[in-house]
């Protein structure tokens, strides 16, 4: 298969795939690819274009144009994302790829909404068209190239889990079913005399615009702070657990810095009759074998958990039913008695909740002071 061609003669150690360099070199074999075969769509439907004098296949000519460039951007992006961390960037550069990924997206934009408005004037202002056989034919063979470049793109995304080359896979795809559109309009050009050059082109546009909206989306959502794949967190969590010693575990919290680049944090609760250095050397051992196998930063924090006190497990069960009846979906943590009859938990709230913090504090307080007055109660709320 060509792709894997390609991948064994320009990226060593390609199995590697969270290594910044082999990352690198999938950039520059995405970004290589894409110019030459851009150019060369661009410049066929350019000459098919003035050819024949169809607004569509022109505004298509210069999206691959447009295309060439983000393919350049690509290269420059996995380059800068490849860069190690500094006292600026202490995390490292990797979000440059997602930077690199809404580049494109907006260059997608802009470009689709110039081709629609050159097509609305096209269509109330038509124009003659020169349509041939061999027009359709050739431009039926770069529809060929270019659901190549798609899937190829599509592929090496895929591989190495990179938005940016998911985003240009998109937009190369998309390409295909636009300039499908257009080659249907030529046929019934050429057949019936019937001009749809215009709509044609209205068509491409709003194909483009689409396929940039989704590239955009996909790219701004590791900006902005995406919540972590939950099989990931659960596959984190059940290694955790394996562990006889371990409790329980909450607070997972993932930051993304780029792939390659992600560092997670976690409470687990060990017996608070555990030796201090013996839990120490417990979590040293679990945060070695999480990174090596996740490939991820881990810090591991311990909250030791009393067990074994009737009084404690009998508000346990307590609050259980109380949280359940408030939202089946609350759960508690940190639960502990301070020998100052205070009672210390947190809560796990969804987003979805309809209730304020305020308010399940609130709830959660009323009810406990029913049956137990003469403690104190202290609750904090976490979103999740």
């Amino acid at each position: 298969m060509l792709t894997d061609i390609l991948i064994n003669r320009f990226v060593k150690n390609s199995d590697q795939i969270n290594d910044a360099r082999v990352r690198t070199s999938y950039g520059y074999l995405s970004g290589g690819v894409g110019i030459m075969v851009n150019v060369i769509l661009c410049i066929i439907k350019l000459c098919i274009g003035f050819i024949s004098g169809s607004i569509a296949i022109i505004g298509d000519a210069v999206h691959n144009l447009a295309d060439a460039g983000a393919s350049v951007i690509t290269i420059m992006g996995y380059r800068m994302s490849a860069k190690p961390a500094d006292p600026e960037h202490p995390f490292g550069h990797g979000r440059i790829e997602y930077i690199a990924g809404l580049i494109i997206a907006g260059a997608i934009l802009v470009i689709g909404i110039e081709l629609l408005k050159s097509s609305i004037e096209k269509v109330l202002y038509p124009e003659p068209m020169d349509t041939s056989v061999t027009v359709i034919v050739i431009l039926a063979s770069s529809l060929i190239l270019q659901l190549w470049l798609g899937l190829f793109n599509r592929g090496l995304g895929k591989r190495i889990d990179s938005p940016a080359m998911l985003a240009a896979a998109t937009d190369s795809l998309s390409d295909c079913v636009a300039t499908f559109v257009v080659i249907l309009c030529l046929i019934v050009n050429l057949t019936t005399g019937h001009d749809f050059d215009g709509m044609a082109g209205i068509i491409v546009a709003l194909f483009i615009i689409h396929s940039g909206w989704g590239s955009a989306k996909d790219t701004l959502q590791p900006l902005l702070g995406e919540p972590p794949d939950p099989e990931f967190v659960r596959a984190i969590t059940r290694r955790i657990l394996a562990e006889n010693q371990i409790l329980g575990v909450h607070d997972v919290i993932v930051h993304n810095y780029g792939p390659g680049r992600v560092f997670v944090s976690l409470h687990a609760e060990v017996p608070a009759d555990m030796s201090l250095m013996a839990a120490h050397n417990m979590i040293d051992s679990l945060e070695e074998e999480i990174r090596t196998a996740f490939n991820v930063s881990v810090t591991v924090h311990v909250d030791p958990m009393v067990t074994g006190d009737p009084i404690q497990n009998e508000i346990k069960e307590k609050l259980y039913h109380i949280v359940g009846c408030i939202d089946p979906l609350i759960t508690f943590h940190d639960f502990r008695l301070a020998s100052s009859r205070k009672i210390l938990f947190d809560l796990a709230v969804p987003y979805g909740c309809k209730f304020t913090d305020e308010r399940i504090i609130e709830m959660v307080r009323e009810d406990i002071s029913k049956d137990y007055p003469n403690y104190q109660v202290t609750i904090l709320v976490d979103r999740h």
